[in-house]
């Protein structure tokens, strides 16, 4: 271990200039360096686009995922300024502001009213990340019957802002778009996932009624297709209800509840709609950021809820016995929240929680009138509401007197450990691993392989109950489950407490076959239901079979897919190897080795990956080296369109330069 240094001066101080904070520390800015950071950076530039729709400037987006692993965002709206800055500070003035935007933090239009009345944006950090933690970002611009363009490399300025076309006659359209590619140096995984995009661009559909957005990944599937999706929503909210209820049995039609205060400027919509589910759904948005740790405006509509439906309930004398709470109210509810508001608070740059106190009041009015108002007009629907609503408080007083019998017999407290289970000998919770197995067999065979120390075996018998439909006081009658729990003698529901767990990991091992799916989809509900913070500290784990089973000098490596496989093998040899480049007479012109041999060979993977992918979509490898050599611009990237007709082919770096050829 290093020695610390005896002194602390001011030596140890660093400064970290412009945009360099953000790649040396991304986890403050994007959230960390996984999936979710990687792809918060393509919401960061949907989300301006998005802003613009707000602001009534723009109808459509497109986001395009390129061959090269690229990402482009397209908007019809003002177009970013390329006019140049006037400031006071030297290192600002006469800069042009599409490129201060991009590079100088805490740089934006969204900090008064005077561009935007409401946004997404508050810091003016969100698209200076994406510049900051990408290998390469063009901009460009369509404003004044002209396209603007400026690149970049890792944040640092590659190409000052010119323009690359301009155009006669009538105004064209205006926009911008954003194209950029994740730097490797800081995401693991650069690879966006279509499914990720495609939930968050339906949701902003949902949330903003009227607008188009499309989805297109060019890089094609295992049949050789281009995947593309378009998103549009004309009743908003209550669209999205019912896209979430597909499926289930409604107990009400969407409710929508709309409220708008000009003097605040607080724009609030809600849908919700009860189905015979017996989880709640919630999902909390502020100007169009999903705030996933809730906020005032969750806590204004729980309570209001819970107060609005339980006094219509006593006026009809429908409550006999026990009083529902919030949770026996939302039982089964699905309920979207958006609220639009000028000066947003959050918690964070990634906005997890909104922190307004007057939004809170703001909503428990809207429910208390609105709702309140609903439930006596539609009393059929309402007295159904109310019925599901006191069925839930009973069944919650069952699931109380159950869980007292239960712990009576020790199942949910900590003392006797179920007989079919295999304990390990460690004491140590952070070593300790629980096998969950598929039957008695399967932990038979399992017993043989385990180390004793550190790993547990647990079988169960048969499918467990689905939970995602059950009362608490069935699920608790679930002889399995009652097994499960006392095995990891952390309690469930109200009981949880995830300090008792006596496993630091949990791992699912079914059979690879439909039946294990089942089971491990079953058994994943129950976590995600009963046992919800288990997910969320990453405490649950599903095994996977080895593809592969590498041999050498006697030892063995099991490798999950072809990709690891290759990996592990260029390890292998890397150190012993040499690459050597010639020219077309076979002479020497370059001697590489060690990690340098790495490094060339993950971008010849990677580059045999995209011929192949080229050449299935007809266009053969020199052609793409052609394409590259003519770019008009020196900026070493791919055109975005190739225009064919009969006996003639011409590639386009822009839209507008594909219209004029057609």
């Amino acid at each position: 271990m290093a020695k610390t240094q005896d002194t602390y001066t001011s030596e140890q101080i660093q400064v970290l200039e412009g945009l360099e904070a953000i790649r040396k520390r991304p986890g403050m800015y994007v959230g960390g360096t996984g999936l979710n950071a990687l792809h918060h950076l393509v919401y960061e530039c949907v989300d301006n686009a998005i802003d613009e729709v707000m602001a009534n400037f723009a109808t459509s987006i497109t986001v395009r995922i390129g061959v090269d692993g690229s990402c482009t965002v397209i908007d019809d709206g003002r177009g970013m300024p390329v006019d140049a800055m006037k400031s006071d500070n030297p290192t600002i003035d006469g800069r042009p502001a599409v490129e201060v935007i991009m590079t100088q933090l805490h740089a934006g239009g969204k900090f008064d009213d005077n561009a935007y009345k409401v946004s997404g944006g508050l810091h003016g950090v969100g698209v200076k990340c994406v510049n900051a933690l990408s290998a390469w970002t063009v901009v460009e611009v369509i404003k004044e019957n002209k396209t603007w363009m400026i690149s970049f490399s890792r944040g640092e300025l590659n190409k000052e802002l010119h323009i690359v076309e301009e155009y006669k006659g009538e105004p064209r359209r205006t926009g911008t778009i954003i194209s950029f590619l994740p730097d490797s140096e800081i995401f693991p995984d650069t690879v966006f996932r279509y499914d990720l995009l495609q939930n968050r661009l339906r949701e902003l559909s949902f949330l903003n009624p009227g607008v188009m957005i499309h989805l297109i990944d060019e890089r094609v599937d295992s049949d050789g297709e281009i995947r593309k999706d378009t998103f549009h929503s004309k009743h908003g909210l209550a669209d999205y209800v019912s896209f979430i209820n597909r499926g289930k049995t409604e107990f009400s039609p969407p409710i929508a509840l709309s409220m708008e205060d000009k003097e605040s400027q607080i724009i609030c919509d809600i849908a919700m709609q009860y189905t015979d589910a017996t989880s709640e759904v919630l999902l909390a948005f502020g100007n169009n950021i999903v705030n996933p740790d809730g906020g005032t405006h969750v806590s204004g509509f729980k309570t209001s809820l819970t107060r609005t439906v339980n006094a219509y309930a006593k006026r009809n004398n429908l409550i006999k016995g026990l009083t529902p709470s919030g949770d026996d109210l939302r039982e089964g509810l699905t309920t979207i929240i958006s609220i639009k508001l000028a000066d947003p608070q959050f918690n964070n740059q990634t906005k997890e929680k909104l922190l307004n106190p007057e939004v809170e009041s703001f909503i428990s009015a809207l429910v208390s009138k609105m709702l309140g108002s609903w439930l006596e007009e539609h009393p059929s629907e309402s007295r159904k509401i109310c019925t599901k609503a006191i069925l839930a408080a009973e069944a919650r007083e069952a699931a109380r007197k159950a869980r007292e019998l239960i712990k009576r017999k020790g199942a949910l407290e900590s003392g006797g450990m179920p007989q079919k289970l295999a304990d390990c000998v460690t004491n140590d919770v952070d070593r300790s691993e629980l096998f969950i197995v598929e039957g008695e067999s399967a932990g038979g065979s399992a017993k043989g392989g385990r180390d004793h120390d550190t790993q547990a075996i647990l079988p169960l018998k048969g499918k467990i109950l689905n939970v995602e439909r059950a009362r608490i006081d069935k699920v608790l009658g679930f002889e399995e489950i009652r097994i499960l729990i006392q095995a990891l003698q952390c309690g469930i529901g109200e009981d949880f407490d995830i300090s008792k767990l006596r496993y630091g990991r949990v791992i699912i091992m079914t059979d690879a076959d439909v039946d294990g799916s089942h089971i491990r989809t079953l058994l994943l509900t129950f976590f995600f239901r009963q046992m919800n913070e288990l997910v969320r500290q990453g405490k649950i784990f599903i095994a996977q079979p080895p593809l592969y089973q590498v041999t050498r000098n006697k030892k063995s490596s099991y490798v999950l897919n072809e990709t690891e496989m290759t990996e592990l093998l260029t390890n292998m040899v890397v150190d012993s190897a040499s690459f050597i480049a010639r020219d077309e007479d076979g002479k020497e012109t370059q001697r590489s080795s060690g990690e340098e041999v790495l490094r060339i060979t993950k971008q010849l993977t990677r580059l045999i990956e995209l011929v192949d992918i080229s050449q299935r979509r007809g266009t053969p490898f020199p052609t793409l080296l052609g394409m590259r050599e003519n770019d008009p611009e020196g900026n070493n990237r791919l055109p975005r369109y190739r225009v064919v007709w009969t006996g003639h082919e011409e590639v386009c770096w822009t839209e507008d330069a594909a219209r004029k050829v057609i």
